[in-house]
């Protein structure tokens, strides 16, 4: 097996994430599910940017977060989406390139446009996103660069994508590039309301030992297993998966990999501002140390770290000097 170019390549949800804070009152006028994620169609796309106050817009999607945030780590990263070839898409593409980050998917001339992510933030820093999947949902398994995914050390796959066809034929053609080319497969369950419709393929996935790596929190572990006990249902996921990692808000995160458990708890925070992004930041702390054959307990560290940055201030993206909090906190 030839060294690895990338230490990690992702394929996600393109998706341009625009941000404005409001109050419960504004929550429950608009019918939102508070805390979660909701997909929606066009036209609820627009009623909800209507009724937004000033917002910020910024790239987003999930495994492009997790990538940015891996990028500031000083890992080289690649990803795989899809845009359509209109300005949201030109502000993806230029946002994820500005972070170092390779991404080569040529746009899409048709429509959809280009996927949105409508996010209404409370007092109390819960994101409540509303999400418009557009062109993202239409990646092609031929737009995969195997030779490229074949060459980085972990290909992280997001649960969110799993929804559309087409992307989820592209990723499971990305998962048998990388376990060809002997590589490492990382998967984040992403959302309670993903398990539901697909957690039958992702049990498939893991008991046919296709996932190396599968990231959750408490809700999704307990969804995926149907078992409630923490430890019981975590106990029973790394049976089957080399590395699992969940993560228990303030309660920090529990890990075991290959027999080997750890737990860190969260890291202290004057104030919690915007939830957007802590789970993929804590992806990303945790990958960047997994490919640095960092100690288990290091690996949890790092990701929570990078958790705790982005949840200090709005938006899904580190805005602090990654590499001096952990040097700082790790010297």
């Amino acid at each position: 097996m030839s060294d690895p170019l990338y230490d990690v390549i992702a394929i996600g949800n393109a998706i341009v994430d625009v941000m404005a804070p409001c109050d419960d009152a504004d929550i429950e006028r608009l019918g939102l599910a508070k805390g979660g994620m909701t997909l929606v169609d066009t036209a609820r796309a627009k009623e909800l940017y209507d009724a937004m106050g000033p917002a910020r817009e910024i790239s987003g999607g999930s495994a492009a977060n997790t990538l940015a945030g891996l990028a500031a780590l000083g890992a080289k990263c690649g990803f795989i989406g899809q845009v359509a070839d209109d300005q949201l898409g030109e502000v993806f593409a230029h946002d994820i390139r500005a972070g170092g980050i390779a991404f080569e998917t040529p746009s899409r001339a048709d429509e959809p446009p280009t996927a949105r992510c409508l996010i209404f933030v409370t007092p109390d820093g819960q994101r409540t996103m509303n999400t418009f999947l557009g062109a993202s949902q239409f990646l092609p398994a031929e737009a995969l660069d195997e030779a490229q995914i074949a060459s980085a050390s972990v290909l992280y796959l997001e649960g969110y994508l799993w929804d559309p066809e087409e992307p989820r034929k592209a990723m499971r053609r990305a998962i048998t590039a990388a376990r060809n080319a002997g590589r490492k497969v990382a998967f984040t369950l992403s959302d309670a309301f993903v398990i539901s419709r697909h957690g039958d393929d992702f049990r498939e996935l893991i008991e046919a030992g296709e996932i190396d790596i599968l990231f959750a929190n408490e809700h999704e572990l307990a969804a995926l297993t149907g078992i409630e006990d923490f430890h019981a249902g975590l106990e029973q996921l790394a049976a089957k998966v080399p590395t699992v990692v969940v993560t228990r808000s303030e309660n920090g995160a529990h890990a075991i990999s290959n027999g080997e458990h750890a737990h860190v708890p969260a890291e202290p925070i004057a104030k919690v501002i915007d939830t957007t992004g802590a789970g993929d930041l804590f992806a990303a702390g945790f990958l960047y140390g997994y490919v640095r054959n960092k100690p288990l307990a290091t690996s949890l560290t790092l990701g929570a770290i990078c958790a705790a940055e982005v949840i200090s201030h709005y938006g899904a993206r580190p805005e602090a000097n990654l590499q001096d909090l952990v040097a700082k906190r790790l010297g």
